[in-house]
């Protein structure tokens, strides 16, 4: 598989960022029916042997851990609000109070709505329309609704088939720029490899560091690099596995 020019030369000192649906895993009608390969896990257990890797998802930890088990990496999960770092130790918000009084509106709402699926993911609520791309523009409505009622301290985020209600003030970007002040991250090139709009604050981040942002599919991005779509991320990264593997003691 011929990617020059896509992808930046491979260097020793890097240190990977990777968002998940879209990226590692192709999509699914529900969150919990995604297809996890065997060989993935492997890929990332290998290279986090070599290099610093973190995961950076829309995901609470908890589902994060139960997918990729038994591996287990550090990991920012929905979008920043809680996070794992590379000694193990959890940080993680408060869920807000405010949440419970959306989360039932919601819950009915998508109840009355064939294909819907409401996701609360404790810090976060998530409108999946991914089975009913007819009712993009209610649910649209609806979430922008209740973000003004919950107030300036949330913010609506859309993402791939889905709408997420989530605290304002943290994302992915900010989950990168706190890792790389961290060992084992501090002090190496951060790349970041991500397919959505919400990957977008970890691309402008990744830039502003210098490190390598890379879009997976097509559309608009402030990334600066850019895989075709699952199978090529899964190929470059044991890819870059097999190469800097040359580069440890026998």
């Amino acid at each position: 598989m011929d990617m020059k020019g896509l992808v930046p030369d491979f260097a020793e000192h890097w240190a990977f960022f990777l968002d998940v649906d879209g990226t590692l895993l192709d999509f699914a009608g529900h969150p919990q029916a995604v297809e996890l390969k065997p060989e993935l896990v492997a890929t990332l257990s290998s290279l986090q042997g070599l290099v610093p890797v973190a995961l950076i998802s829309g995901r609470p930890i908890v589902d994060l851990d139960r997918l990729f088990a038994p591996l287990r990496l550090p990991v920012a999960g929905q979008h920043g609000a809680e996070r794992r770092t590379a000694r193990g130790r959890l940080i993680r918000m408060e869920r807000p109070r405010q949440m419970s009084g959306a989360r039932d509106a919601l819950a009915r709402f998508a109840d009355a709505r064939l294909g819907l699926l409401l996701e609360d993911k404790g810090l976060s609520l998530a409108l999946h329309y991914r089975l009913a791309p007819r009712l993009k523009s209610e649910v649209e409505a609806m979430m922008k609704v209740w973000t003004q009622k919950l107030g300036e301290r949330f913010v609506l985020l859309a993402g791939n088939m889905v709408y997420e209600i989530r605290p304002g003030g943290i994302d992915k970007g900010t989950a990168i720029a706190t890792f790389m002040e961290e060992r084992p991250f501090a002090g190496r090139v951060s790349v970041f490899i991500g397919d959505d709009t919400t990957d977008e604050d970890g691309f402008v981040t990744v830039n502003r560091l210098g490190g390598h942002s890379v879009k997976v599919g097509d559309g608009e991005t402030t990334a600066r690099w850019r895989l075709g779509n699952v199978a090529c991320v899964l190929y470059w990264l044991d890819a870059y596995r097999s190469w800097r593997a040359q580069f440890m003691p026998g």
